[in-house]
């Protein structure tokens, strides 16, 4: 049986916690490790700041995040109707960055790839971007706390 759930919610700094604790949350039924959950809560920290500060500029708007679960996989998109990035591969390269007035590092995609399992993004200037990422989660080993 797949479970979901669907976020929308405005692209302010503050609701960044509110994401990552929401996703969090939604992914408590697999017993993921301490590991996975900070995993999971950096790459959605680092979709929904870059929807912040690249896509909207700090101006406002939309996010939303929409997850599933199938089995032991997380399926996460993180979605803004934003600016667009006009060329995802480079956007993509490690300390890329279009803000370097805020002292941006370029690194919120090299985390989201290394924390998940997967990542895709999809993207169209002057439309909005999707970030798609997919973890298995739930497979740490069992830590008996009767011992």
């Amino acid at each position: 049986m797949e479970n979901w759930m669907k976020l929308e919610f405005e692209a302010a700094p503050e609701n960044e916690g509110f994401a990552r604790v929401a996703v969090a949350a939604f992914i408590t039924p697999l017993n993921p490790t301490m590991e996975e959950i900070s995993d999971v809560k950096t790459a959605v920290s680092e979709a929904v700041t870059n929807a912040v500060i690249h896509a909207y500029r700090e101006k406002g708007g939309k996010i939303f995040i929409r997850c599933s679960l199938e089995g032991d996989l997380l399926h996460m998109e993180v979605e803004d109707l934003g600016t667009g990035i006009a060329d995802v591969e480079r956007a993509m390269e490690p300390l890329f960055t279009t803000r370097p007035d805020l002292e941006r590092s370029g690194m919120g995609f090299a985390f989201m790839e290394a924390f998940m399992d997967s990542l895709e993004v999809e993207s169209k200037a002057g439309v909005g971007t999707t970030v798609i990422m997919e973890k298995k989660l739930g497979n740490g080993p069992f830590i008996d706390c009767e011992e």
